[in-house]
């Protein structure tokens, strides 16, 4: 089996695990000073990157 097949199952599922984990951690966040929504939006948005590329770089790795 293909790598890439794969890597789109594990990546629209795990994307959709990581937004609901956030979502529901951004209703804590809501109501916090206007500091702490900016660094927890920033990090938030830009941390499902990380898995995002070591998924894609596995999945066209030659064996």
């Amino acid at each position: 089996m293909s790598r890439i097949p794969l890597a789109i199952v594990i990546g629209l599922a795990g994307f959709a695990a990581y937004v609901g984990v956030v979502v529901a951690l951004a209703d804590r966040v809501v109501g916090a000073h206007w500091l702490v929504q900016l660094v927890y939006f920033l990090v938030a948005g830009m941390l499902w990157t990380l898995p995002a590329r070591w998924l894609m770089l596995w999945s066209v790795r030659q064996r």
